[in-house]
């Protein structure tokens, strides 16, 4: 006996849609991805050690509300949403300054899934950089939380050095 298994919607993306730089021309995309991975039982010392500050230091008010809402372990999902933080200053390549742990923020879409939304300096940060798009996959099981983060990012469109450093012009020929 055959088993067929219905057909199942697309999943597949469509693709992004094509955004033009000075010239008229495509502008250039790049990816840069963020990683992070968290122990569930550091966050829990920390949640019991240091409870409303440590709470109000790392976390916005949103974040809170949805991770302390009765939950059976909120540390799983503290730490899921510390690792998405780690990992989108990796993806912004933010390494020395000092930032407001709260200027990066996890929010849950209403479709179950989250985005990573940007306040104050790291927002700045993602601007300069030409960041426009941060996505953003979180997991938590047993002692571990982790997080992936792709920052994507326009450049302008540049010929390259090869073309540029040409010493003979296009159609001259020597004799």
């Amino acid at each position: 006996m055959n088993h067929v298994s219905p057909k199942r919607p697309s999943r597949r993306l469509p693709p992004p849609p094509r955004r033009h730089g000075s010239e008229g021309r495509a502008a250039r995309r790049s990816l840069v991805v963020g990683t992070d991975l968290v122990e569930v039982a550091q966050v829990a010392h920390s949640l019991q050690t240091f409870r409303e500050r440590y709470l109000t230091r790392v976390f916005t008010a949103d974040e809170l509300a949805y991770c302390l809402d009765g939950r059976r372990d909120p540390a799983r999902h503290l730490a899921a949403r510390f690792a998405a933080k780690e990992a989108t200053l990796k993806a912004l390549r933010q390494n020395d300054e000092a930032v407001d742990w709260r200027s990066v923020e996890v929010r849950r879409r209403p479709d179950g899934s989250c985005e990573i939304v940007l306040h104050g300096g790291v927002r700045a940060l993602a601007e300069r950089l030409a960041v426009d798009v941060l996505s953003v996959s979180m997991s938590h099981d047993g002692a571990y939380a982790t997080a992936v983060v792709i920052a994507e990012r326009r450049e302008k469109w540049r010929l390259p050095a090869s073309r540029l450093a040409r010493k003979t012009p296009r159609g001259a020929y020597e004799r």
